[in-house]
């Protein structure tokens, strides 16, 4: 039998936080009260918390340190300078605009390059981004390759742009109505998948024969850039930060939740090289954010995030990340919980559907799991599907994605894998004693406006 890889753990713990188990009734009293929407829970009434890996990481001791060097001037701040640096170190961007996280980059971004009905094509937009095209007036248009839109099968890079997709868009409604090209590296909506530099290439060339921006959400590009290396062939021998630097050499611009790859509790940026976006980008970024040279962010939160982005493209730390999450999910695989494959970077993905294959698809299986979990093991996840996704802005219809997740996500550098083996076990309890069982699933109690995910609340039918 082949041995199993081991995985190199590259931090030890220095300090811990104490975390509880409430009992069963308790946990019963207070997802109800909650109205089985697991965003209105305290973080006490939480065991284990996988909601999201955004600023939930664990800063490292050199990040800490850094904080203490912290400039706080309003205007011309050393610390914005310190990361400024590392951006372009990073990413080659001669230009930054710091802001407080990413919905806000897009924000400031959106401001500037959308007009009324103007289109954004891209790669699954997760719910956010989609909000801020739409608030800007703008429609989002989903061009991902088929591949990525089922959780069966394992092609190597499921967030990919197909390129006759994004064809079709600029020939239907023409170029001067594209406002920029958006790729998410990597494709959390759907599935945490990678992109491909191949893709990445293939989208610029076409982006440069119209004349379009192409811009990346890049939350998660050193995960990106991981999968790459692992999986593309021609980059098994190259460095990340040769990688990382190559990706980005593509790109016009990119906003970044420095929340996630930056790891960092706050903080977040545009990147662009054209100066004269960035002197567009000033102005929204003042009345918004902040002042320009600190938008939103402490000088301290600066230097972190400069830190961060120097410890992210670390291989060590990313052939631990990756390799921890890709554990979790062989380990639910073993215990027949349908997943999306191959397993993404910062998260696994239950395919609620086939979880709950008895439960209606307008019912909302994934919100449906994401309660029983808390229920059965004060465990807190996410629905990434028919909530999240929203009404269609034109119909108001409800509108069914090609796929229902929920998303268990692992903050960075936080729990051990026997944390994540009390969570498999959770999941294979809840798979085993309800998952053909339970015939009926959820509808709507208050179906709250606008981003509906984060503020309604449910009942069981």
């Amino acid at each position: 039998m082949r041995s199993r890889e081991r995985l190199v753990i590259p931090f030890r713990s220095k300090v811990v936080e104490p975390i509880s188990l409430l009992p069963r009734e308790e946990r019963q009293r207070r997802v109800e009260a909650a109205g089985f929407n697991l965003f209105r829970l305290a973080s006490a009434d939480v065991y284990i918390d996988l909601l999201t890996d955004s600023g939930t990481g664990a800063i490292s001791v050199y990040q800490l340190g850094r904080s203490m060097m912290g400039d706080e001037s309003y205007a011309g701040s050393r610390s914005f300078e310190e990361m400024r640096r590392q951006v372009q170190e990073t990413m080659g961007f001669p230009f930054t605009i710091p802001v407080h996280q990413g919905r806000a980059a897009e924000q400031v971004l959106n401001y500037v390059m959308i007009r009324r009905n103007s289109f954004v094509p891209g790669n699954a937009h997760f719910d956010t981004t989609k909000a801020h095209i739409e608030i800007a007036e703008g429609r989002a248009i989903d061009c991902t390759i088929d591949a990525g839109r089922t959780s069966e099968g394992n092609y190597p890079f499921k967030g990919n742009i197909a390129v006759s997709k994004l064809e079709r868009v600029i020939e239907r409604y023409g170029a001067r109505h594209i406002a920029y090209i958006l790729l998410t590296i990597t494709c959390n909506s759907g599935g945490g998948q990678p992109v491909s530099m191949q893709n990445i290439r293939d989208v610029r060339a076409l982006a440069s024969a119209h004349g379009l921006p192409l811009v990346f959400d890049a939350a998660r590009f050193a995960e990106n850039a991981y999968f790459i290396k692992e999986r593309e062939p021609g980059y098994k021998d190259k460095s990340i930060p040769e990688i990382v630097h190559e990706m980005f050499s593509y790109a016009d611009a990119c906003t970044m939740s420095a929340k996630k790859d930056a790891i960092v509790p706050m903080g977040g940026f545009i990147g662009c090289r054209d100066p004269e976006l960035y002197e567009r980008l000033k102005t929204p970024a003042i009345l918004f954010e902040g002042f320009f040279t600190y938008g939103g962010m402490s000088g301290a939160d600066m230097e972190m995030l400069a830190q961060g982005l120097r410890e992210v493209t670390d291989v060590t730390y990313l052939a631990y990340r990756i390799g921890q999450v890709r554990r979790f999910g062989e380990l639910l695989q073993s215990f027949g919980v349908p997943i999306v494959e191959p397993v993404g970077g910062h998260a696994v993905f239950i395919d609620a559907r086939k979880f709950f294959p008895n439960v209606p698809e307008d019912e909302f299986p994934a919100q449906l799991l994401c309660a029983e979990l808390y229920r059965e093991g004060g465990v807190r996840c996410v629905e990434v599907g028919s909530c999240l996704v929203g009404r269609d802005p034109d119909s108001g219809e409800n509108i069914r994605p090609p796929l229902d997740l929920c998303r268990l996500t692992i903050p960075r550098r936080v729990y051990t894998f026997e944390h994540l083996e009390y969570v498999a076990d959770v999941i294979r309890t809840v798979l085993e004693e309800r998952g053909t069982k339970l015939k009926r699933g959820l509808c709507f109690d208050h179906e709250a406006e606008g981003i509906r995910h984060f503020s309604s609340t449910f009942r069981y039918l």
